[in-house]
């Protein structure tokens, strides 16, 4: 344990549960159903409603060996080669071989995918793989699909949810083992206020940390918040440098900040073409796979055209779809492109690269669990070893689905007694951290974009790590002034002071990776080296708040010190 916490008020309430999950998403919400059908008095914790997480935006759809002629190998095969030699194998094939049934038992808890004349499940291809494996439903809003269904089966079931909380700070009981979690929710209700959900299981499925970034496809609420509580209780984070720069984003104009428009892969898959301005393709001849290729070769691709072009986007074209099957497969998308004054079935949709999804996380082992005992980790906020160095397209949905059901059924099987949380704990103890204030927010995003965004150098990194501790001492300094003008304890403060530590966080493991590998594009350092790179970077904070990174001696992670 670290001993650092976030500056709030001690907890005026608390309630008492075997596992709270922290997060709404498919990571989440399946986690919280498993945990419950299994007897365990289960809370579900999230930051806005219950179908607010990022897997409502996401468009394409939950990859699976699902078709004919396909098998699990060929998915794993795929999933190895986008993840460039930083896969964990075996937590890839853990996600290839249980996944179609997992999306089976997805099915059954309601979801409907769409399904062809013949009634089979219809599937597509997106950039990485070499079959059509992609399912979906509504066309192009299969995670509102899913969180629809999710949803209702949880309210079904009658769990106990907390909506509108903020998750603070981690608690645990004399031993350093997990005791629970203090949270803050906003606005009345149940519960209001700075509280407490002590359970002996705490399971983070908080989602991504796009918000870093000034142009992002995730919502407001990806703020970091699971890996900066996960950083402050002591457990350790991996390849957090790998962040993944979806290359067909619709461009709002280069000063848009917040959350983009995500045009789907899946429009690339049934035949769209990248185009520059004269309406010529260039991914031909890049990749066998032309549009296809995995993500982080089209956004590189993208931006070296933007490069040499002068210019801030390029061009999806796809006109030669018609309006009915735009009207039918990517309904979303259309009425999307059109509110911005583009109509995609007559002209090529403006596109450029923006933050998508982060390949890293807090760092688990194929039951979830992370290095701090009793707490689990899931989906986007966590780092299994599936993704390596850049994840391969529409394994999001199917990780959060498959790793939700192992952590449910590792608690399950252990069933950890309830614990009282510390007395510091408890009372709101420990060191706390200086927040920053609100409007430090859009600082630190153009940091995070113009130093660590698609295209990164020594120069670029440096300068970020710079303004970023700049930001971090003046914050410090002003907690210890004679007249104090910190930040007071709210949401947006604790939110941009989750983005500061992860934003520390990220740099200094990018300015560590001296390579160009996946989604992590080293201009001054052009080349792969897997003789000193084939590496992964594990990271924790030290007791006076510096990042500490230490590079792994193989490919393989080490073990998860927490096992029970």
């Amino acid at each position: 344990m670290t001993g650092i916490r976030l500056t709030a008020p001690a907890p005026g309430w608390a309630i008492d549960a075997d596992v709270v999950v922290v997060g709404s998403g498919v990571a989440g919400l399946t986690t919280a159903l498993r945990c419950a059908a299994a007897g365990l008095d289960t809370v579900v914790v999230t930051k806005a409603r219950l179908d607010d997480g990022s897997t409502r935006w996401a468009q394409g759809g939950i990859a699976a060996a699902l078709g004919e002629g396909d098998t699990p190998e060929q998915h794993l095969d795929d999933t190895l080669v986008a993840g460039a030699g930083l896969c964990d194998e075996e937590a890839v094939r853990t996600l290839v071989t249980e996944g179609p049934d997992a999306v089976r038992r997805l099915i059954t808890t309601g979801a409907t995918f769409d399904t062809t004349d013949s009634g089979d499940i219809a599937l597509t291809r997106e950039g990485g793989h070499h079959r059509r494996r992609i399912a979906h439903a509504g066309g192009d809003a299969t995670g509102a699909e899913i969180s629809r269904a999710l949803v209702e089966a949880v309210r079904s079931a009658a769990l106990h949810t907390i909506e509108n909380a903020l998750v603070l700070d981690l608690l645990t009981d004399a031993e350093g083992r997990t005791a629970g979690v203090s949270l803050h929710v906003m606005g009345e209700g149940q519960h209001d206020g700075v509280g407490a959900v002590r359970a002996p299981s705490v399971v983070l499925a908080t989602g991504g940390m796009g918000q870093v970034f000034s142009a992002t496809t995730n919502p407001s609420v990806s703020t970091g918040d699971g890996v900066a509580l996960a950083l402050r209780a002591g457990a350790e984070v991996s390849d957090l440098e790998f962040v993944q720069f979806h290359p067909t984003v619709l461009f709002l104009g280069a000063d848009s900040e917040g959350q983009q428009p995500l045009v789907s892969e899946a429009v690339r898959g049934e035949g769209a073409h990248l185009v520059d301005a004269t309406g010529t393709r260039f991914m031909l001849g890049q990749h066998e796979l032309a549009e296809l290729a995995p993500r982080d070769i089209v956004a590189k691709a993208i931006t070296r055209q933007m490069h040499e072009h002068g210019t801030e986007h390029m061009y999806l074209d796809a006109r030669h779809f018609g309006e009915r099957m735009w009207e039918q497969r990517f309904p979303t998308i259309l009425a999307a492109c059109r509110a911005h004054g583009i109509d995609p079935v007559t002209e090529p949709i403006p596109v450029a690269p923006a933050a998508h999804y982060a390949s890293g996380g807090i760092r688990t082992d194929l039951r979830g669990r992370t290095t701090v005992p009793g707490l689990y980790a899931c989906g986007e906020v966590a780092c299994t070893g599936v993704h390596g160095a850049n994840r391969l397209a529409s394994n999001s949905l199917l990780e959060g689905l498959v790793f939700a059901e192992r952590i449910a059924a590792d608690i399950a099987e252990t069933r950890p007694p309830r614990t009282e949380p510390a007395e510091t704990a408890s009372e709101g103890g420990g060191e706390p951290v200086a927040l920053l204030a609100p409007e430090t927010r859009t600082a630190i995003q153009r940091i995070m974009t113009r130093g660590a965004g698609v295209l990164r150098s020594a120069g670029s990194l440096a300068a970020a790590a710079e303004e970023l501790e700049a930001l971090h001492r003046s914050a410090a300094a002003d907690v210890d002034a004679a007249d104090p003008k910190d930040a007071v304890p709210g949401v947006d403060a604790w939110e941009v002071t989750n983005l500061l530590l992860v934003s520390r966080v990220l740099v200094a493991a990018a300015r560590e990776r001296e390579e160009t590998r996946g989604c992590h594009w080293r201009e001054d350092r052009p080349d792969r080296d897997d003789a000193h790179w084939r590496r992964h970077l594990v990271v924790r904070i030290a007791a006076d708040r510096t990042p500490v990174v230490h590079r792994t001696e193989t490919a393989a992670f080490p073990p998860v010190r927490a096992a029970d």
